[in-house]
């Protein structure tokens, strides 16, 4: 093949000049934005650096309790407290500057620079306290040199939890959980793990609702035998549905339905049995966006909150733990 002499063409020497580019009017991200943990929990309060509530828990069933007709009463057992536990909140923030040249220009895909940084800054926080609530992260209160960290999922559930031999529960009592789990030799996620969390869960009084799992284990749970067809009918499954998750297996254990909940952002090796009933995501400050003192041709932002995971009561919740991730 040849090209006939003085083809005039868009390329090469003395290429045509005054071409016009051609740029999308859109910017595609591929980039995730699912949260579905913090997403589902609800969300509250806090107003001091350190919140609290209070656990409880009923006396053991006393099979023995029969007593004689007219019986006169003597002694008297000791009344157990409740527990004081409490979490510190943790300041997440992003920051941005735009320079004045950079706004003002005509751009493609978006009329502010600004408006969008800050947009995608947002996701990106709500990404980073998805995959932080569901992190292995003690609790700690601060210092002048040490920011202060919220103790997240890791650290609570220490009741119902299918470990491997090496791994180890927390261990607290009261106040905030400030030590972590520890890991142990990972395993593969099996449906006898699964079931014997649900038990333990159910055995302390708690009413699972959802299994949440990485990629690679959501794969290996679409296998187990408990899982129903994808056309179930999922509207009875849960008194409280929740919308934004679109849950497309759901797995039917002796003790009730669970929606199973597929998340990028958490720990593969962690398979978390939830009731977000017992969830809630507390905001000292919610999400503000600061505009920072002005020093030059540049606009600055900064996108914050201040916030800390609640977890009303751990014994109802549970934890296959120590899984492998692929």
């Amino acid at each position: 093949m040849s090209i006939v002499a003085n083809t005039f063409l868009t390329l090469g020497s003395g290429a045509a000049v005054g071409l016009r580019e051609q740029l999308s009017n859109v910017i595609y991200n591929i980039s995730p934005e699912d949260t579905p943990y913090i997403s589902s929990a609800s969300k509250g309060k806090a107003e001091q650096t350190l919140y609290e509530w209070q656990t409880d828990s009923l006396a053991a069933v006393d099979t023995g309790n029969a007593h004689l007709e007219g019986d006169d009463v003597t002694t008297f057992p000791a009344v157990s407290p409740t527990a004081r536990v409490g979490n510190y909140p943790q300041i997440s923030r992003k920051l941005l500057i735009i320079s004045g040249t950079l706004e003002a220009v005509d751009k493609a895909g978006r009329r502010s620079e600004l408006a969008y940084q800050m947009a995608k800054r947002g996701s990106e926080i709500k990404r980073d306290m998805e995959a932080i609530s569901l992190e292995n992260q003690a609790g700690t209160a601060g210092a002048t040199d040490a920011a202060r960290k919220t103790a997240t999922m890791g650290a609570w559930l220490k009741s119902n939890v299918d470990k491997a031999g090496d791994g180890g529960n927390p261990v607290y009592t009261a106040g905030v959980p400030g030590a972590t789990r520890t890991d142990g030799t990972q395993r593969a996620f099996t449906e006898t793990i699964l079931k014997a969390v649900i038990e333990s869960v159910y055995t302390s009084g708690g009413t699972l609702k959802n299994l949440m799992v990485g990629p690679f284990n959501k794969q290996v749970v679409s296998g187990f035998s408990g899982i129903v067809t994808r056309n179930f009918d999922i509207s009875n499954a849960s008194p409280r549905p929740t919308a934004i998750i679109a849950a497309v297996d759901v797995y039917v254990s002796d003790f009730g339905t669970l929606r199973v909940i597929p998340n990028r952002f958490q720990r593969e090796r962690d398979g978390w049995l939830l009731d977000f009933d017992f969830i809630e995501i507390m905001h000292l400050r919610p999400f503000k966006t600061e505009k920072l003192a002005k020093t030059g041709d540049a606009e600055k932002r900064m996108l914050l909150v201040e916030w800390g995971l609640k977890i009303k009561q751990e014994a109802a919740l549970g934890l296959a733990a120590d899984l492998n991730v692929s």
